[in-house]
């Protein structure tokens, strides 16, 4: 499973021109599901996201995490992070997980983050998504889960 984490000042997610999903100050996080990941991957890598040190502590370095700092998670499905790009000029998906099982391992995270973090957002998986975001920084990290 892969998250690309952006830490932001404000993030938010739009379907048919209307914002289903919004936090100010935390980390965006675009998830892909891949093939052979699982429940436990999921919550895994949820235990990443929200743990890694990313924020400045008081000396300017980033030695806090978002559950330090009890900022916001926007998590929206992004089925393209699965995509093999080794090859060729096109992307190939035969890695992704197949969308009803993405959409589950998607569900999991979800749920789970929800039950132990305070402020949760989404996208909505499968549908077209417009997001914006002002990455703070910019600070990007790219985490993955092997099954």
């Amino acid at each position: 499973m892969i998250a690309l984490i952006q830490r932001v000042t404000r993030a938010s997610v739009t379907v048919d021109k209307q914002t289903v999903g919004e936090i100010d100050q935390g980390i965006l996080a675009l998830i892909g599901v891949e093939r052979d990941d699982t429940a436990s991957s999921a919550e895994r890598l949820l235990e990443r996201i929200v743990s890694y040190r990313i924020f400045e502590d008081n000396s300017g370095k980033m030695n806090v995490s978002l559950a330090d700092i009890k900022g916001g998670l926007l998590l929206v499905p992004q089925f393209t992070l699965a995509a093999d790009t080794n090859s060729g000029k096109r992307p190939s998906f035969s890695s992704a997980a197949p969308p009803a099982e993405g959409e589950r391992q998607f569900d999991v995270m979800v749920a789970k983050a929800r039950e132990t973090f305070p402020n949760v957002a989404t996208g909505i998986f499968g549908t077209d998504m417009q997001v914006s975001l002002v990455n703070d920084g910019p600070v990007t990290f790219w985490l993955q889960v092997k099954p």
